[in-house]
């Protein structure tokens, strides 16, 4: 069910464009206030074959180590390889655009956090939204993993109470490292291909995803402010490149952005901006028992984190 705010906004290709583009502006100013040193440099950019973007990139901060906050609207012919994937007719046009993040905070205390908001259409009538929330701690703090899934599920409840539960379980299984046997953090919610048979639905479903992006400071500042200035020690530091080696291998193989970005010829940069500045792997390695890393390692599956 939709807010009376929420039912002005009809869902054409330049409203959806003008909300990713202000989305990325509130969230790039809430970061940049939050870590109160770096801000976010833009560089713009030019697909050759249609379209571009904003890419917006915080690195050395008090806070975040690297960051990006992008925002894409590329157009044209659709790439055969996609066009295959999908089902759809051969050279056909399409316009995809969205919002997408990743953060990489300095401190272990303070956990990764991941957000796409999505829209695709194509010249043959398709068109969907998509996107999704989730958090990667370093360290799981039941807690802030419990206030991260209350703000999610306020933003899906006015249009459903179905809607967290099904894009809670979407998330816990589209972020499973199948290779590792384990979630690639606490989870939050996924949804794709949300399609529309008439206009209303079309801006029911643009509702939705606009409150899931105007949700991510929400869910994610307080966790940051109260985290940020906790004591940490190279063992910590230890750990966070061994859980952001995780990170790594779930974009690389399983991702499906990163694949979709690629096949489109899109630029490689801001795909792959989602990478942590450094990672490590190392052989087998076993948390001690009772130590918080064996911790967090025991809560890398599916948890009702609401009940917790």
């Amino acid at each position: 069910m939709q807010t009376s705010s929420q039912q002005q906004a009809t869902a054409t290709l330049e409203v959806i464009k003008n909300y990713f583009m202000d989305l990325q502006d509130r969230i790039c100013a809430g970061l940049e206030e939050e870590d109160g040193k770096a801000s976010f440099e833009e560089d713009k950019w030019e697909r050759p074959g249609g379209g571009g973007g904003r890419s917006r990139v915080i690195a050395n901060g008090k806070v975040f180590e690297k960051g990006g906050v992008n925002f894409s609207h590329v157009f044209g012919e659709m790439p055969e390889a996609i066009t295959q994937k999908l089902g759809l007719s051969a050279k056909v046009h399409f316009d995809a655009m969205g919002v997408s993040l990743v953060i990489h905070p300095e401190s272990p205390r303070v956990p990764i956090v991941h957000m796409n908001v999505r829209y695709f259409q194509t010249g043959d009538g398709t068109h969907w939204f998509g996107g999704g929330i989730d958090l990667t701690p370093i360290y799981v703090v039941p807690e802030d993993a419990t206030h991260f899934h209350k703000v999610l599920k306020s933003a899906c409840d006015p249009f459903g109470e179905h809607k967290y539960p099904e894009f809670k379980a979407w998330c816990d299984r589209y972020f499973f490292l199948k290779h590792r046997n384990e979630t690639r953090g606490i989870g939050g919610i996924f949804f794709d291909h949300l399609k529309a048979s008439n206009d209303e639905e079309k801006a029911e479903n643009f509702a939705f995803v606009r409150s899931v992006g105007d949700a991510f400071l929400d869910a994610y500042r307080p966790i940051v402010a109260k985290s940020k200035t906790l004591p940490y020690q190279d063992s910590h530091k230890n750990w966070q490149l061994l859980r952001r080696s995780r990170y790594v291998e779930f974009n690389l193989v399983y991702d499906k952005g990163t694949k979709f970005g690629l096949d489109t010829n899109g630029r490689t940069e801001s795909i792959l901006m989602s990478m942590p500045p450094l990672a490590a792997w190392k052989y087998n390695y076993q948390p001690e028992d009772d130590s918080e890393e064996a911790f967090t390692q025991a809560h890398l599956k599916p948890l009702d984190w609401l009940s917790i």
